[in-house]
Formats: C-alpha cells, structure tokens, sequence
C-alpha cells in the first residue's frame, strides 16, 4: 500500500483547475496501490483554496500559506520536506510552466524518475502506465513505472483527462509553514505579467481562436478577440502570424510554441502546416477557416468553411451573439 500526492498550481492567489484533472489521474493509481490520495497547495490563498476542494475526494490537504511568489528552490524544498518518510508512491504536477519546472527538480532531489507531458493514466499489472505523445504527436509512448519503490513524478497535460467530481467526504485541510531559509533562494518570479487581455491561457482554455498569416495584420486579430471573448475563450496564433509581428509569442501554438487540447479549436487563415498541427491536432473539435480550398488543416479539421475568414468570423460572432 502506498500513497498518492497531487500538486495543485496556485498563480495570483487562484487554484488552477488541473488539480481536479490531476484528482482523476491521482485516484486511478491510488485505487491499484491500495493507498490514498493528498494534495499539496503553496502560495497566497492556499488554504482558501483548500477549502476549495476539500470534498473531491483527498484524504488530507496540505497548505502553505506564503506571500511570497514561485520560487523553483523555495517549492522544492517545501516539497522535499513534505515527501521525507511520507511514502508517496506516484506524485502528480500539471504540465503547466510552473510544474514543467518544479517537478525534475524535485523528482532529482528525491531520487525519482520523471513521466512528462502524458495525456492519459491507468493502472495495469500492478504498475502505473502513462501514455505521452512522441514525434510531434505522431505516434503515443507507453511508460511504467519501476519494480522497486522509486518514486514517479508525473506531469499531466491540461484538458485530457475528465475533471473529478465531489465525491460527498471531506478531506482534512492542513495548514503548515514553510521553513526555507532566503539564503537558499537564488530566483524568484517577481511578477506575471499577462498578455492575453485578461483571458484563459490557452494551455488551459476550452476554447481558441486562432490566427495564422491569413490575418494580415496585428489589428485584424481583434476580430478573432472579439469572438474569443464572446465564447469565454482564448486567441492563439500560428508561427507565422508570430514571426510577421501579428501575436505576441505567447499566443503562439505548434511544435516550438505552446501545445494546446481544448474542446473547441477555430483556425482562421492557417494552412495547417505540420508545426502547427503538432500543437493543437488533439483537440476535441477543430474548425477550419480558409479561403483556400486545399489547405492542409481541412485534412485534419471536423468541420471546414471555405470562405474569406474576414467575411465569414464576423458573421459567425453575429449569429453566436444573437443566440447568447
């Protein structure tokens, strides 16, 4: 019997909702070690957010309180703190730039092996099995974990595995200090600045509209911005639309930029290029928006409209907004 650890993301005060996607992943593999499931929170507001969450189904929370903001060696050593003798089996991080990042450190400190960005869990012959997408989401790598007890520490894209519900029983919520000397800090993020106007990243987002080089210009994407707002969801860009000064890079999906799996992905003006794919080909529902009819993304889109994106966003932002 062995236990299970979630980290949940705190940023500007506000859990991130991959904790209840990490709870769905945490609980498959605690129902094949036999163990239970805990939840670690770090950072302002963490045990308001605990309380949060109290009913999904942890056995105990952990939170610790901090004004201070992420710091990769202060984390690190709250979590190494937390994981000495407690005997968790399997720890679980959103792939995410904060867990991307604190997650091999820890895993280094500890003696554990890392399973990254993997899209789904399950347990099979008494071994964890993560599959991650290789080759630029071509193909889909199974990984399990060791016969000894070396700890795994996995990172789990966003948007792939079904949030968990409450499950009724409410979880201890505990609440602990910090002890990490300044000394041992070399950096810290003083603050994040946001550029995407105040909506969803779009690692995170349910919903993306994309521009590509068809969008001609930095002010042609309010248009997208317009219907992204309207739907509660995020702009992304195409490396092209980037490289042209279109988008900030951090709109930018593909192989080289962010690697996104929402509900519903609009591309507008996007030929559909194979680094653009690599970032956004496991969406639930792709739609296609281009004037040309031979356009690779057809090939790989649910649903395409052959059209001028300027004639066609506008009109589709219309009828959505008529029917909200």
């Amino acid at each position: 019997m062995s236990d299970v650890l979630v980290f949940g993301e705190i940023r500007e005060g506000k859990l991130k909702k991959t904790v209840y996607e990490l709870m769905t992943a945490a609980d498959k593999v605690a129902k094949g070690t036999g163990g239970a499931v805990d939840a670690l929170l770090i950072g302002r507001g963490a045990s308001e957010s605990g309380n949060e969450i109290a009913d999904l189904g942890f056995r105990k929370i952990v939170c610790v309180d901090s004004d201070s903001n992420y710091s990769t060696e202060g984390y690190a050593e709250i979590m190494k703190n937390l994981l000495s003798g407690a005997g968790y089996s399997h720890i679980f991080f959103p792939a995410t730039s904060m867990g991307r990042d604190l997650c091999p450190r820890v895993a280094s400190i500890v003696n554990g092996v890392v399973f990254s960005d993997c899209v789904d869990i399950s347990w099979e012959d008494g071994k964890c099995v993560a599959r991650r997408p290789v080759y630029s989401g071509k193909l889909y790598l199974e990984v399990s974990g060791a016969e000894d007890d070396t700890p795994v520490f996995i990172t789990v894209r966003p948007n792939n595995l079904p949030p968990a519900e409450p499950s009724g029983e409410k979880a201890e919520v505990v609440t602990e200090s910090s002890e990490v000397s300044e000394d041992m800090i070399r950096a810290i993020v003083t603050e994040v600045v946001a550029t995407s106007g105040g909506r969803p990243d779009i690692t995170e987002a349910d919903i993306i509209i994309s521009g590509g080089r068809g969008m001609k210009e930095e002010k042609n994407f309010e248009i997208l911005g317009e219907l992204a707002d309207l739907l509660g969801g995020a702009v992304g860009a195409s490396r092209a639309a980037v490289d042209a000064g279109y988008a900030p890079n951090a709109n930018q999906v593909g192989q080289t930029g962010k690697i996104v799996n929402p509900k519903l992905y609009i591309a507008c003006g996007i030929s559909g290029a194979i680094q653009h794919l690599a970032g956004m080909r496991t969406s639930k529902v792709i739609v296609a928006i281009n004037k040309d009819p031979n356009a690779p993304i057809f090939e790989k889109a649910h649903y395409g409209i052959v059209g001028d994106l300027f004639d066609v966003v506008p009109a589709l932002t219309e009828e959505i907004r008529k029917i909200l």
